[in-house]
């Protein structure tokens, strides 16, 4: 579920969390709370353009604050796109949890934690949203089927909602801001599955619900031979109408953010949006075209953005 493609990664169990971090050079000469930031930067910008892209209208605290919560986020997935036995991949994420506490304990041991640490201090970040990734991860371990609707819901929410409100006190917010923040993580995560859907099959995950395979006639045998049909155009169109209504539901979230903050996600916003024209663009092609933001687009969303009101 990336915003990049995804890369192999090391066959190994808890110690996959030191080899990521390890495989980025951190600047000699500098404090390990700015060696660490620039770890973390490096981390966001290899694998994740169009998060990357966002981030850089944000003010220079909030930004790196932001590339720290991306890093804990990332080496999270990473373990879980591990090549590892199921078991080792699970015990990584039991490490990357008991690091994750040594952070709120104000003892962080690894490189990208202690960027982290510095961010929980400064912008008052809760743990609870972490925690609730990490169990999202380990869903991702284990579970490779959703029946319903709601059950992706709920998936959708562990691993991309949470995002949301792990950022949101570093952008600044209103106290009705987070019920939007979550609605968006959904939606956003709903576009990289629509994406990603030919991807995750090789892969042997099919996150569209089991349900709506069935109403519109499309089997799950389909979708993992890559047959493209008008029976997979139309549910791919359901899907599309329906991520597009969660867009529209979270966007009047972005006014109640700190103003120096609102651009940024405006940006984002639209960068993910558009990724749902690519799949119209490609035909709803998701198993041989992969849908993507060329950089010129994004410049050019950038410059619409700054001339809304």
């Amino acid at each position: 579920m990336r915003a990049t493609p995804r890369k192999p990664r090391p066959e190994c169990g808890s110690l996959h969390v030191e080899q990521l971090a390890d495989s980025f050079p951190i600047v000699e000469g500098l404090p390990d709370v700015e060696a660490s930031y620039l770890l973390c930067r490096d981390i966001a910008k290899e694998h994740s353009k169009t998060f990357y892209f966002a981030s850089l209208f944000l003010t220079p605290e909030k930004r790196r604050a932001i590339w720290a919560v991306y890093a804990f986020c990332r080496i999270a997935d990473d373990i879980v796109d591990s090549t590892a036995p199921a078991a080792e991949r699970l015990a990584a994420l039991d490490d990357w949890q008991t690091r994750l506490h040594a952070v709120y304990e104000g003892r962080p041991d690894h490189q990208a934690m202690v960027a982290l640490a510095h961010a929980v201090q400064r912008y008052d970040i809760p743990i609870g949203p972490a925690l609730s990734l990490l169990r999202g991860a380990r869903s991702d371990v284990t579970v490779r089927r959703y029946e319903t609707y709601e059950e992706l819901l709920e998936y959708c929410y562990l691993v991309a909602s949470t995002v949301g409100l792990l950022t949101c006190p570093i952008l600044g917010h209103e106290p009705e801001a987070p019920p939007y923040g979550i609605a968006l993580g959904r939606a956003m995560q709903m576009t990289n599955i629509l994406r990603d859907v030919g991807e995750d099959a090789r892969a042997g995950r099919i996150y569209l619900p089991a349900e709506d395979l069935r109403r519109f006639s499309y089997p799950e045998s389909r979708l993992l031979a890559g047959t493209i049909d008008d029976n997979f155009v139309a549910l791919m169109k359901f899907q599309v109408a329906r991520v597009r209504r969660m867009y529209e539901e979270a966007k009047p979230g972005i006014d109640l953010l700190s103003p120096s903050s609102r651009f940024t996600v405006r940006v984002a916003f639209s960068m993910y949006r558009r990724i749902l024209d690519e799949i119209e663009r490609n035909g709803y092609d998701v198993f041989n075209r992969r849908a993507f933001v060329p950089m010129r687009a994004k410049i050019m969303i950038a410059m619409m953005t700054a001339l809304l009101p």
